[in-house]
């Protein structure tokens, strides 16, 4: 057994005290012996033991002195970048983003946009298996070390029992046991959303907030919540499904099965529907010339129309963003948020989708609780699911 994972999981206080530690230099960066006895409840003689023992096995780093005005200078204690490593797979619908972290959450190495089409098929689960096969055996670390693999799934997923309810849910056994049997690692499952928004808090553009909504603009839409510096599950771990709030009385079904969903009217497929609908009616657009093609046009596709100024998309894209504003004026409502962050494919097109979003947030939210409430968007942009999916699979070996 790895010599990290061997000593966290002894069962004993001990290594309780250690996974502790762990979690705490995880959340709140590099920390003095001082810091740490508080937060493990120990005397500072006895965590001086425990976090000696730790720099002997290689878990933890002595950073130095910390810089302050007189006095003493007490030590600063932090991850062992070299400690262990972690992998985590952004599924999209049209490709694959795959990355290694070490332990202090830096990223090693990444592929962005490795050709796969999500489909709910055993094929397209061993092409998914493959191209995570492929990056872990090109890397030249010590693999022994790689402690997690973290998949971000959409939908229906519940990471503590390692079912996937929406996709690749082909056996009675947890999708996690699949995984790890044909990887030989350990793998963790998630809601694609909640590791964007673990990724976001952790490495992105939230400071100090503790009270921050993300939603997640894609393929679909979904929100992921963080409620006093923690990740909200819900009870079977499927919060968030912000999309699947019955919305309109369209006749649309949504892939979920029902109709009217808000993610009907207000996501990139419901963008991507329309698009399609509008360039067969002979509209012109940058994206004409492939649609007569017959070639596949995909989110990315039309984010970099939007980009180039394209009228159709842009159009479109601003019909999306005050529906969204209008939806999102409720969840601000209700949970009088710190931070509201604006992610997925869809957000990378800046202030083309920021603008009416924020106009009809102001317009239907009430003005004592949307004005503590900062409107911004993803700092990691299209790295936020892999960068939260390697921290989630850091995550999830300490946790529990």
């Amino acid at each position: 057994m790895n010599k990290l994972l061997y000593e966290i999981e002894k069962g004993t206080k001990e290594a309780l005290m250690k996974k502790k530690i762990i979690l705490y230099v995880i959340q709140n960066g590099s920390s003095t012996i001082s810091e740490l006895a508080k937060e493990i409840g120990m005397s500072v003689p006895t965590t001086t033991k425990i976090i000696n023992s730790m720099c002997d096995n290689g878990s933890l780093e002595d950073y130095g002195k910390l810089e302050t005005n007189g006095g003493r200078h007490p030590n600063l204690y932090g991850l062992n970048p070299d400690a262990a490593y972690f992998v985590g797979v952004d599924i999209k619908q049209f490709g694959v983003n795959i990355a290694l972290t070490d332990f202090k959450g830096d990223m090693i190495d990444f592929s962005m946009e490795v050709p796969y089409v999500l489909r709910n098929s055993p094929e397209a689960l061993d092409r998914l298996i493959t191209i995570i096969q492929d990056f872990i055996e090109k890397q030249t670390i010590d693999k022994t070390k790689i402690l997690n693999i973290a998949l971000n799934i959409s939908g229906r997923v519940n990471s503590e029992s390692g079912y996937s309810y929406s996709i690749f849910y082909f056996e009675e056994r947890p999708l996690v046991d699949i995984l790890r049997e044909r990887l030989n690692y350990r793998v963790t499952i998630d809601n694609d959303t909640r590791a964007m928004t673990y990724g976001e808090y952790i490495a992105g553009c939230v400071a100090k907030e503790k009270d921050v909504i993300f939603v997640n603009l894609s393929w679909g839409l979904a929100i992921g919540i963080i409620i006093d510096g923690k990740v909200y599950r819900g009870k079977s771990g499927f919060s968030g499904e912000f999309g699947h709030v019955k919305s309109y009385d369209n006749e649309i079904i949504c892939h979920c099965g029902k109709k009217g969903c808000l993610e009907t009217e207000v996501s990139g497929s419901a963008m991507h529907r329309r698009l399609m609908k509008r360039l067969g009616e002979g509209v012109t657009s940058l994206l004409s010339k492939k649609f007569n093609k017959n070639e596949q046009i995909t989110l990315t596709d039309i984010v970099q129309a939007i980009n180039r100024e394209d009228v159709l998309c842009i159009d479109l894209l601003e019909d999306i963003g005050r529906k969204l504003g209008e939806h999102l004026a409720g969840i601000i409502n209700i949970f009088n948020p710190e931070m509201v962050v604006i992610g997925g494919t869809l957000a990378l097109t800046g202030d083309y989708i920021m603008q009416p979003i924020i106009t009809s947030i102001r317009k239907y939210s009430l003005n004592l609780v949307n004005k503590d409430s900062v409107i911004i968007t993803s700092k990691l942009k299209e790295k936020t699911g892999v960068i939260g999916a390697c921290m989630i699979a850091r995550l999830r070996i300490f946790e529990n």
